[in-house]
């Protein structure tokens, strides 16, 4: 005879329990009062193979509400993936185990999204439908037909990235996205009745979603909402109305469930509830076999799909459209057409001249911004806006969603077969800033376009000025942030982005830049991180480091003291990071490690000085703003803030006077 639905879930609350007691840490809550409504996806609905956990047109599970990681591990070990296994669940949350905290898709199969910071999770998963839905619009269903499902809490909902993500997804008609919400009523503080009183439901219906409710701790119930709403065209909004801490007698149902272990006494007591096995750790024998037949049930879909994957004309171009090939074939010609003409541009047209090479050899490129296409200049020519009519399109007007772009960039990007790239203002990062942390955590390719780079975008002031944001993005582990100097220097820097593993920034001027590359280098220089733009003619007494459009005011500089007999280097350093992972005599070469008193080295950077003396040295001489800048014209600002030759040759000339070096 085969366990009941409610055995099945048992099982899930069993290994929760146990696995937050163990650590003494984590969220039992959420994975109790959810074990029913995860069972009823996971044995009926849900598409997948553990066998084969990579399926392309597996569908997408993304535990939103990631504090409920175990929710998530207790599933990949009952259907039968490899990891975790149930000693890995025994060291849940302890260092070097795959089960992570919150749940870490770079840790295990089956994860398709790190999550945790809560909101990104649901917003990444509408990336991942619209994914799907482009991918579907190419190659048919034939070759990619699946759904996403994700969990989502009250705090998931919460979050203002939760707006964003329900009205993109309304929008685009994102039917193959079903969201189970878990509304147990409960948050860290106590009642969700003491931050909120909105009706959920109708906000998403108003998005143009389709909402249903149910007992969310009736299997069946769940199953039949699901139904509900795979037969709609909407994407949907399930309510499941559960207890938080299922089974523990004397803590369902309150906040102490949430995010502390049970204890033993209530674990023991959860067990004569559930009529669980007396042992830790134990799931009893027919109900891991009746999980384990559950996990096969994919088995067939996939052999069924590879065989019409072998059969369709498309293979190959498929498989290669998932595996990221990015080629660079349209580099060498594009620099040959710049070379042979140099546009004065701003790195932002660049960029949009870039764009016109790169989308027409690359099928896979996705681009948008959120409401400044003409001011970020992401759209090309041949594009056409992806819209619920138009699926195939390939680029998306994510209206004024900063957040929520980046965060469906992620999702579009870990779905893979696409490379996302979306623009807003370098200022605006900051609404973008958690969705960019979890793309260089999940190392999720994403091509951030920040255009308007400096104080260089002149009138509209110090509230659109970005400042700190150059350094503290270059802060951000595994991101890496390219400020090109001219279009030479944009193009290098869309083909290193583009065959980066990892995110990254282009960040780009509105004003027009000379430009500085003027001659073919036999190979892309901007890859380097930083290399010699000038050399010294005179004995070189000073390095000159600059980025971006502070570029051709260092090769200005340099004129200055070669007058004066002084002999400069330029560096031009478009990638800090790129620069820092070169190896030890390249690094050498640009920038020896000798004495302040031999070489001066100085960094020019319209933005914040912090940091610069990684590579100027404490005695360097560091030229930039370190306050919030103004409104005027750009060419006003710049000499307002002493970032011209004028003004910075003297101040070179002065240090080199002062240590005895002249």
């Amino acid at each position: 005879m085969q366990p009941t639905q409610r055995r099945l879930a048992n099982a899930i609350r069993a290994l929760a329990m146990d696995a937050v007691e163990t650590a003494n840490s984590g969220h039992p809550g959420m994975p109790m009062g959810m074990a029913d409504a995860a069972t009823a996806l996971f044995t009926r609905h849900l598409k997948y193979d553990p066998a084969d956990p990579h399926w392309p047109d597996r569908d997408r599970f993304v535990l939103s509400a990631g504090h409920g990681s175990m929710l998530i591990y207790a599933l990949l070990y009952l259907t039968g993936y490899a990891r975790p296994t149930l000693d890995d669940i025994k060291r849940f949350r302890q260092l070097h185990s795959p089960c992570a905290g919150h749940p870490e898709n770079f840790e295990l199969a089956g994860v398709e999204a790190t999550t945790g910071p809560l909101g990104q999770g649901l917003a990444m998963a509408v990336g991942m439908a619209i994914a799907e839905r482009h991918l579907n619009a190419i190659y048919g269903d034939e070759l990619v037909d699946h759904r996403t499902f994700v969990l989502a809490s009250d705090g998931d909902l919460m979050e203002g990235v939760n707006h964003e993500a329900v009205g993109l997804a309304g929008h685009l008609k994102l039917g193959r996205l079903i969201v189970l919400w878990d509304d147990n009523r409960i948050t860290i503080d106590g009642s969700v009745d003491l931050s909120r009183n909105e009706d959920v439901m109708a906000r998403y219906a108003a998005g143009g979603w389709h909402t249903a409710e149910c007992d969310g701790l009736d299997a069946g119930k769940v199953e039949r909402a699901l139904d509900e709403a795979i037969a709609d065209e909407r994407p949907s909004l399930i309510r499941c109305r559960t207890v938080i801490g299922y089974g523990a007698p004397n803590k369902q149902g309150t906040a102490a469930t949430h995010g502390a272990a049970l204890g033993r006494q209530e674990v023991e007591a959860a067990r004569k509830e559930l009529g669980l096995e007396p042992e830790e750790f134990t799931v009893p024998d027919d109900v891991l076999a009746a999980w384990r037949e559950a996990g096969r049930r994919g088995a067939v879909q996939r052999a069924e799909w590879h065989h019409r994957l072998d059969a369709s004309k498309a293979k190959d171009e498929f498989l290669e459209r998932l595996a990221g090939k990015a080629d660079d074939k349209w580099l060498k010609p594009y620099l040959e057409e710049l070379i042979a003409k140099p546009p004065t541009i701003a790195t932002r047209k660049a960029s949009e001249m870039a764009l016109e090479a790169i989308n027409a050899e690359i099928p896979a490129t996705i681009g948008g911004s959120a409401d400044l296409t003409g001011s970020n200049n992401t759209k090309t020519k041949a594009q056409e806006a992806l819209t619920a009519d138009n699926y195939a399109g390939r680029y998306i007007y994510y209206g004024i969603r900063e957040f929520g772009m980046a965060a469906a960039m992620n999702g579009m990007a870990l779905h893979g077969g696409v490379i996302p790239y979306g623009g807003t203002f370098l200022i605006f990062s900051d609404y973008c800033r958690p969705a960019i942390r979890l793309s260089a955590l999940q190392n999720a390719r994403v091509i951030y376009v920040m255009t308007h780079d400096s104080i260089g975008l002149g009138e509209d002031g110090p509230t659109h000025q970005p400042i700190e944001h150059l350094q503290s993005l270059r802060a951000m582990p595994q991101l890496e942030l390219f400020r090109p100097a001219d279009a030479v220097e944009t193009a290098e820097c869309w083909a290193a982005a583009l065959a980066s593993e990892g995110p990254s920034v282009l960040a780009l001027t509105r004003q027009n830049l000379s430009p500085v590359r003027t001659k073919a280098a036999k190979e892309n220089l901007s890859a380097r991180g930083a290399y010699r733009l000038r050399k010294a003619a005179a004995a070189r007494k000073a390095i000159l480091i600059a980025t971006g459009s502070e570029v051709e005011i260092a090769l200005d500089v340099a004129e200055r003291l070669e007058s004066q007999g002084i002999g400069a280097d330029v560096v031009s350093m478009p990638c800090t990071e790129r620069f820092d992972a070169q190896d030890p005599d390249y690094r050498e070469d640009i920038l020896p490690d000798v004495s302040n008193r031999e070489i001066l080295r100085v960094s020019i950077e319209a933005g914040a000085t912090f940091g610069w003396e990684r590579y100027t040295g404490l005695h360097g001489l560091r030229i930039g703003i370190d306050r919030f800048g103004a409104s005027a014209p750009a060419a006003d600002l710049y000499q307002h803030f002493g970032l011209t030759p004028d003004a910075i040759a003297p101040r070179v000339v002065e240090l080199l006077q002062k240590r005895d070096m002249l």
